[in-house]
């Protein structure tokens, strides 16, 4: 399977806003520096989340992102294919032109794993993932990290101090 930067930084990003917007919205400035992924990219992920309708803007001060649906409702699969991150194993992206314009020996083998694959990403919700012991302690660790460095609060902390 072929689960490039975009996807995993997707994935990352949403379950990052999933846990901090409990309360507020978030910053893709807090993300970016939590996660260490760049702005701008991340500016063009969210651009697709949006569009995909797993993600609203709030404008103003205070502002940021927050999920449009509840946790429980988003699944892994639907944010990785929300950024145009295709779940394929197979040389040919399932065109079944892999060996002479024809499925080589094995396609049936590699279109068989991204089925289960993308039926695996399907069951699992950010909910869920948000329910996971380690999420949390890494989610707090990340945030204590970034305190503790740079001194960092939150975007909307700093704007009001």
């Amino acid at each position: 399977m072929r689960l490039t930067t975009k996807g995993r930084y997707a994935v990352t990003a949403m379950l990052d806003l999933a846990f901090h917007s409990q309360t507020k919205p978030v910053t893709l400035t807090d993300i970016a520096t939590r996660q260490t992924i760049s702005l701008s990219y991340l500016e063009q992920l969210f651009a697709r989340l949006r569009k995909a309708g797993m993600v609203k803007g709030v404008r103003g001060p205070g502002g940021g992102y927050t999920l449009s649906r509840p946790a429980k409702d988003i699944n892994i699969a639907e944010i990785i294919e929300a950024v145009d991150e295709p779940v394929d194993s197979t040389k040919c992206g399932g065109k079944s032109n892999c060996h002479n314009d024809q499925p080589c020996l094995t396609h049936d083998l590699w279109m068989g794993l991204s089925e289960q694959i993308r039926a695996y990403l399907k069951q699992i919700s950010l909910g869920q993932l948000l329910e996971r012991d380690l999420v949390s302690e890494v989610a707090i660790r990340q945030s204590q990290e970034i305190e503790q460095v740079i001194g960092f609060q939150p975007m909307q902390e700093r704007k009001s101090a």
